[in-house]
């Protein structure tokens, strides 16, 4: 009978195979905040991909938490069973006390007001100008009057740096303007809870510190959950109060980032120093 290890992974059984799931402590570390989001034994499967695996994972409310790990483990699936676009085949997800997958779809459309989402390319609607991408949440969820609307827009706007730049259609941005907006968008609903899917993807190391940056402040100002899903350590040591290092669908180790980047676990230091030797190879 193979030997259970802190985390639920039953180690090797002495025949040399060894354990994929070696170095899955699943050790997660009390945050300083309640939770806002929990994932709780959650298994997701596309066809014969096992992707979540047994996720466990708390994301702390009031904190600017990141999702990292190495490319295809699992990290914008995640996002997605938060939101509901995806169901999980066995566990939950609870957002603020309430399971998303057991929500009615008018229960769903009404929780996800709560929820900005800043996808990795913007996703701009091309035919609306810059100013009419930002206004179209509140055009679509709200009864606001179209001077109320002016004011939130122009001051989400000025918050990231786009005041004036309104007229414009999003072939003429750039790609970071184009985050910009899309950050700028998902906030105009006022939402508890922002998450962004590897929002320094495509971007130069220089337009990823400023982003970095305009997501501290805003945050700063706003408060909330905001969810980060990366696999750039700079980006994580810039932003990260929280980290969930995943890997294999499953949490290695996750709490507070200045406890996860002083990490015993060869698997940790490894990602989170970007060093070539350790547990993680070109597999």
């Amino acid at each position: 009978m193979a030997e259970e290890q802190p985390g639920g992974s039953p180690r090797a059984d002495g025949d040399g195979r060894g354990d994929e799931f070696e170095f899955h402590t699943g050790t997660i570390r009390p945050s300083r905040e309640p939770d806002a989001i929990e994932f709780i034994e959650v298994h997701k499967s596309f066809g014969r991909n096992h992707v979540l695996r047994g996720l466990n994972m708390a994301l702390p409310e009031n904190s600017i938490s990141m999702i990292i790990g190495p490319s295809g483990t699992g990290k914008s699936v995640c996002i997605k069973h938060i939101v509901g676009l995806l169901y999980p085949d066995e566990g939950d997800v609870i957002v603020h006390g309430k399971s998303i997958p057991s929500l009615s779809d008018a229960e769903l459309f009404e929780a996800r007001k709560k929820f900005g989402v800043l996808f990795q390319d913007g996703a701009l609607f091309g035919s609306l100008t810059l100013w009419d991408n930002i206004a179209f949440p509140l055009r679509q969820h709200t009864e606001k009057s179209e001077e109320e609307i002016a004011e939130i827009v122009n001051r989400r706007m000025r918050e990231v740096g786009l005041g004036g730049e309104g007229a414009k259609m999003p072939n003429e941005l750039s790609g970071g303007m184009r985050k910009r907006a899309g950050f700028a968008r998902s906030l105009v609903l006022d939402p508890e809870i922002v998450l962004f899917d590897e929002p320094d993807s495509g971007l130069d190391p220089v337009r990823t510190a400023l982003l970095c940056e305009l997501i501290k402040e805003v945050h700063a100002e706003n408060g909330g959950c905001y969810v980060v899903i990366t696999h750039d350590i700079l980006s994580a040591r810039r932003v990260g109060q929280h980290i969930s290092v995943l890997w294999k669908g499953r949490i290695v180790e996750s709490g507070p980032a200045d406890e996860l980047f002083e990490s015993e676990n060869p698997f940790v230091r490894q990602f989170l120093s970007g060093a070539s030797a350790g547990p993680l190879g070109m597999e």
